[in-house]
């Protein structure tokens, strides 16, 4: 995965480069937008690439869970600078508007082109593990978003090439800013969530409770939590009631090894309790009882 971000980094600080002098040179706004973009790109890119060494640090005395939780600030500040880079380009595009400039369509056609490769490549590098990781999902979507956005901006070009449209240059400028935006809304809010030690999305915390409930000797649950301890791994604490006690500590480990496997739960921490604690009420949660006849 290193590799993965080294890689991507690399080629889009040189294409962000390019981009922006022959923006500059063409006069283009979408291309100038796209490069400002591409730009928050590789400082999320970096930012992840960063989060993800700091989550692999061993705990320390004062840091018991590591750095982990690097993983969920970087997402949600990449996030918000890539909001924030959007504004300002829709602000810029809105003023192009109202007075279009000429704009070098042949030359926005070739940069955008060559962007389409660049960002395909990227999101190609993160496609894999995308579905276990909001950093590496969130790198996948704004290299993949690029390169339609890129493609967009070829479009563009073609239509001023053709029939002298300028008015799509920063047309497309706002068109780039709403994909974008629209796109990164769902990172930024998991992030927030999970900022706020939210369950994780995808993790069914009835369906939790369910299965701790149902499990024999269990007289009631309470003080379930489940949080993320960082963009990949989630945690959960519990206190078991089972006025019989239990067997022995394979029961515990069975416990783990089946929320790790059908819950993605890797760390669990449940303390075995004999009676329920004083005004305990609804928050403890009693067994599954089969109906009769059932």
């Amino acid at each position: 995965m290193s590799r993965a971000f080294v890689i991507g980094i690399a080629l889009n600080a040189l294409f962000v480069a390019a981009e922006l002098g022959f923006g500059l040179l063409a006069d283009s706004l979408a291309l100038v937008a796209d490069a400002g973009h591409n730009l928050s790109d590789v400082f999320s890119l970096v930012l992840a690439w960063g989060a993800i060494q700091l989550a692999q640090r061993q705990p320390t005395p004062r840091h018991t869970y590591g750095l982990r939780r690097g993983t969920i600030l970087s997402s949600l500040l990449s996030s918000l600078l890539l909001l924030l880079a959007m504004a300002v380009i829709a602000w810029e595009a809105l003023q192009r508007l109202r007075t279009p400039a000429p704009v070098a369509g042949n030359l926005m056609i070739v940069v955008a082109a060559a962007g389409v490769l660049v960002n395909g490549v990227t999101a190609w590098l993160f496609a894999a593990d995308r579905h276990h990781d909001i950093n590496v999902r969130a790198a996948f979507l704004h290299m993949a978003g690029d390169a339609g956005v890129s493609a967009g901006v070829v479009l563009g070009g073609i239509g001023i090439v053709l029939a002298g449209w300028t008015w799509l240059d920063p047309l497309i400028s706002l068109v780039i800013a709403v994909i974008i935006v629209w796109s990164t809304w769902e990172v930024l809010t998991e992030a927030l969530e999970m900022s706020f030690d939210a369950v994780p999305r995808g993790i069914d915390i009835e369906a939790v409770r369910r299965y701790l409930a149902g499990l024999p000797g269990v007289g009631s649950i309470h003080d379930l939590h489940i949080w993320a301890m960082s963009t990949t791994e989630t945690a959960l604490t519990a206190h078991l009631v089972m006025p019989a006690g239990h067997g022995n500590d394979q029961f515990l480990r069975d416990i783990g090894e089946h929320l790790a496997e059908h819950f993605r739960i890797a760390h669990a921490t449940l303390q075995v309790e004999h009676d329920d604690p004083p005004g305990c009420g609804q928050s403890c949660t009693p067994p599954l009882r089969t109906p009769a006849g059932g």
